[in-house]
């Protein structure tokens, strides 16, 4: 059974900085497509980021570009969001999604992750 965990959301203030980490377990595949979601309250979910473990250009939002990087370790099969400079806007629930399948570096909808962790909180306060 496919699990996602995600950890290191918390309490920052603006300008600072949040490393996520998100551990995969439960499958076989060697390459596959790892998310990063958000959604503040009253909103919909919005992709941040996804990476591609087995190659290519990473995806990021426009909001987040320059100041989030996604990263994975794929012998570890760990996914990270580093994030800085962040800002109250960036206050949300972050979630790590997984499809076992090739991704490119243009955006994707919640439909195409089927595994979604339980997500981690991150609140910016300005």
């Amino acid at each position: 059974q496919v699990q996602l965990v995600e950890s290191g959301g918390g309490s920052v203030q603006a300008g600072g900085s949040l490393r996520l980490s998100c551990a995969a377990s439960g499958y076989t595949y060697a390459r596959y497509c790892m998310g990063w979601f958000r959604q503040a309250p009253g909103t919909e979910r919005e992709e941040v980021a996804h990476i591609y473990t087995g190659g290519g250009r990473p995806y990021y939002a426009d909001s987040v570009k320059g100041r989030f990087t996604i990263s994975e370790d794929n012998a570890k099969n760990m996914v990270y969001l580093q994030m800085a400079s962040l800002k109250a806007e960036d206050t949300a629930m972050y979630y790590c999604a997984a499809d076992f399948a090739y991704c490119s570096g243009h955006t994707m909808g919640e439909a195409d992750f089927g595994y979604w962790g339980q997500g981690t909180q991150v609140t910016v306060s300005s």
